[in-house]
């Protein structure tokens, strides 16, 4: 997979991805230590099944303070990242290694050096949720840039994808729904899937903007008869670019002219405006654009170059 490809050692892209994963499971453990642990909220993961049984041996003569999560996970994901690379191949392992490893260890050495581990920073569940989705998304999206993964069900998933063809994405969600049904079973307390999906869609949404960037940017489709007077304002009135795409239309099947551009929010209104003024029937598309690259925006070379 070339998400695991081989890489110089000791380069600064290496050591930029090494800080990014170091930094990516400390802000990990944080979210997990100060809001989501102590709630009992078990948002999936390897980490999800470590604070199911940290809660479970709590009070049990050799770990009264509960199993410790942070080893747990590390004894899991051990098996895990042997599988990984023998049925991944080689290239898989090193960060993702040193990311379970040091996520565990944070984990654990933050767990210790607090008065009472399990005691919530804030006790509004909700509130928790919120930021401890926040900061675990925090976390494991920088781990993510890194081209590393988690561990975890991350590996579950692509072991079983090698078996079953199912998208990788797919099987993470069945793997991590999963875990919440055991943490149902293991608690039976509804409160605690219910929040802990909350917490599952809060993590995704973070990930998704560390990844691809807090963006405002709106692509649109324009078809109108006026292409070449709307062109003109395009270029000249919002100095943006564009490409004309042909098109034939379905009940007239007349050829036209489609322009397709891509536009700030604040532009959108003045486009609309001007396309207005020009043709009021104009055929409008307007679009979220999650990342643009290429000449006027965010170069690739350079996002490359940056990971």
């Amino acid at each position: 997979m070339a998400f695991f490809a081989r890489e110089k050692l000791f380069t600064k892209r290496w050591l930029v991805d090494y800080c990014l994963i170091t930094a990516g499971s400390f802000i990990l453990a944080v979210g997990y230590v100060f809001f989501i642990t102590p709630h009992k909220i078990v948002p999936g993961g390897v980490f999800g099944l470590g604070i199911i049984l940290h809660f479970l041996t709590k009070g049990m003569s050799i770990w009264a303070d509960g199993f410790p999560i942070g080893l747990f996970n590390l004894i899991a994901n051990i098996p895990l990242a042997y599988l990984g690379i023998k049925f991944l191949g080689r290239n898989f392992g090193t960060k993702t290694i040193y990311g379970f490893v040091s996520s565990s260890i944070f984990m654990d050495a933050i767990t210790y050096m607090r008065v009472i581990g399990d005691a919530p920073l804030v006790n509004d569940v909700l509130l928790s949720c919120i930021y401890g989705g926040v900061l675990s998304g925090l976390g494991l999206g920088l781990i993510f840039k890194a081209r590393a993964t988690s561990g975890g069900s991350d590996i579950i998933a692509m072991l079983a994808n090698q078996k079953t063809r199912l998208p990788i994405g797919q099987m993470i969600i069945w793997v991590d729904s999963a875990i919440v049904l055991i943490a149902l079973a293991a608690f039976k307390d509804w409160q605690i899937p219910l929040y802990s999906i909350v917490v599952i869609y809060i993590t995704g949404r973070a990930v998704d903007l560390i990844l691809e960037g807090a963006t405002y940017n709106k692509a649109l489709i324009i078809i109108s008869d006026q292409h070449q007077t709307i062109r003109d304002k395009i270029i000249i009135d919002l100095e943006r670019g564009g490409t004309y795409l042909k098109g034939t239309g379905m009940y007239t099947n007349t050829e036209k002219q489609v322009i397709f551009t891509v536009v700030n929010r604040r532009e959108v209104a003045i486009l609309e405006e001007l396309v207005n003024s020009i043709d009021p029937n104009a055929f409008i598309v307007i679009m979220d654009a999650s990342e643009i690259l290429g000449e006027g925006f965010k170069s690739l070379k350079h996002k490359i170059d940056d990971h």
